[in-house]
């Protein structure tokens, strides 16, 4: 099966031009890593007047994310919504997205899961060169709670 935009765009809240991710290019329980060039987009919905700042990254992983969880849910069991709660040790090597010129790889590791937390690893990189970098925390059925 082809994990590509308009299966992603199916699969995770975000629509339009707010579903940043081209494809998934790899995956397994732990880890994901999708493609993107929406970064290059000069009407990009997160770009600012000084470009797509670097953090908008993170945007792109908590998609990943989203993406991993549609991926390692059994089809018969109900979609969970998840909220990211916080993102720490964040780290990036330049200011801008949209200065990248080369397609994004965007990473996401679960690093653990409990039921209603789930702990990733994220970065994204592009032409083998890391971009940002860091770990966030995502909340399932929040609304639940």
């Amino acid at each position: 099966m082809s994990h590509d935009h308009a299966w992603i765009a199916a699969h995770i809240p975000h629509q339009g031009r707010m579903c940043l991710l081209d494809a998934v290019s790899e995956w397994d329980d732990e880890h994901i890593v999708c493609t993107a060039s929406s970064h290059r987009a000069p009407d990009h919905p997160l770009r600012t007047t000084r470009g797509l700042e670097i953090t908008a990254g993170i945007e792109y992983a908590a998609q990943a994310m989203a993406v991993h969880g549609a991926l390692t849910t059994p089809e018969a069991a109900a979609a969970r919504q998840g909220y990211l709660t916080s993102v720490r040790d964040v780290q990036w090597q330049q200011p801008r997205l949209d200065t990248v010129d080369s397609p994004l790889q965007v990473h996401a590791e679960r690093l653990s899961a409990n039921g209603m937390t789930v702990l990733y690893r994220f970065w994204l990189a592009a032409d083998g060169h890391n971009l940002l970098s860091g770990r966030a925390t995502v909340v399932l059925d929040a609304e639940k709670l």
